[in-house]
């Protein structure tokens, strides 16, 4: 199970931090410390596309061009949480965040189809 938190409203240039805590039993043997994760979004009417990804083995990151800079993806395998740092937020950062586990940590961190689960979502609202 996938539980994401920290989402809200804020005001443009704000910062948030959001949470994903992954819970219950591991996914077919491995363990948090073993998984890929992913940050995605999805905003009204439009399509979830990849913000950002933590690789299990040497926690190496990639981001989408239009988060680098504001953005950063940590893990904290102890408490099994993956975290996503959002600074000088826009108006077009505005979405429902959610996060991912890829249990086979696949190197194509930005294809939405590799992972295996899913948490419920937060939402972000950015106003000005």
């Amino acid at each position: 199970q996938l539980v994401e938190s920290g989402g809200g409203l804020v005001q443009s240039g704000g910062s948030l931090r959001l949470s994903c805590v992954v819970s219950g039993n591991t996914f077919s043997g491995n363990t948090f410390s073993d998984y890929l994760m992913g940050w995605f979004r999805q905003a009204p009417g439009k399509e979830r596309e990849f913000v950002a990804a933590i690789r299990s083995s040497d926690a190496a990151t990639d981001y989408a061009d239009f988060v680098k800079g504001r953005f950063s993806i940590s893990r904290d395998n102890a408490k099994n949480t993956v975290y996503l740092q959002m600074n000088s937020l826009i108006r077009e950062d505005t979405a429902d965040y959610y996060c991912a586990a890829d249990i086979n940590s696949s190197p194509d961190y930005r294809d939405i189809s590799k992972y295996d689960y899913w948490g419920p979502g937060t939402r972000v609202t950015v106003f000005s």
